[in-house]
């Protein structure tokens, strides 16, 4: 039998108490509506371990079409845990980074609608911008702007 390989990651799911809400905050980073539907009946419940369930799911897709989100809204089984305030040294934490290309025009833009940033903008090696905001439902996000053509792996290669 030939060994399995990986082909690339499809997305990253992330459940929301508001779907609206939340497709609004990551349109306004720059993601686009792929699809909104429902998800529901047994044969969903057997992949997720929840039994029958409803879910309302939306996929976001990033600009260049390799990444998605997948926000998840469910309707039943309710959801029983709350992880949003959860320090990001919590394990199982999720956080979604995305690189943009103004950080400062974008920040200025989300904190007129609330969002907040976690700690500061910082400046990561002369390579990237970056900073955690909380975004919508208290979601934590990363957003980085790439200051040169040197990446995070040019950095360690040169540590080496």
């Amino acid at each position: 039998m030939t060994k399995s390989k990986l082909i690339e990651m499809n997305n990253v799911g992330v459940v929301v108490e508001n779907l609206d809400n939340a497709i609004t905050f990551f349109t306004e980073i720059g993601l686009t509506l792929e699809g909104r539907m429902m998800v529901e009946g047994e044969w969903a419940g057997q992949v997720t371990g929840l039994g029958n369930q409803s879910v309302e799911v939306a996929m976001m897709v990033t600009p260049d079409g390799h990444s998605r989100l997948e926000l998840s809204k469910f309707l039943s089984p309710k959801t029983i845990s709350d992880h949003r305030t959860a320090p990001v040294n919590s394990l199982g934490y999720l956080r979604v980074m995305f690189r943009v290309d103004n950080l400062d025009e974008l920040l200025i833009r989300l904190e007129k609608q609330g969002f907040e940033i976690v700690g500061e903008v910082v400046n990561y090696e002369n390579i990237y911008k970056l900073c955690y905001i909380r975004g919508t439902e208290g979601l934590l996000v990363g957003l980085a702007e790439q200051l040169n053509n040197k990446t995070v792996t040019d950095v360690l290669e040169d540590n080496e």
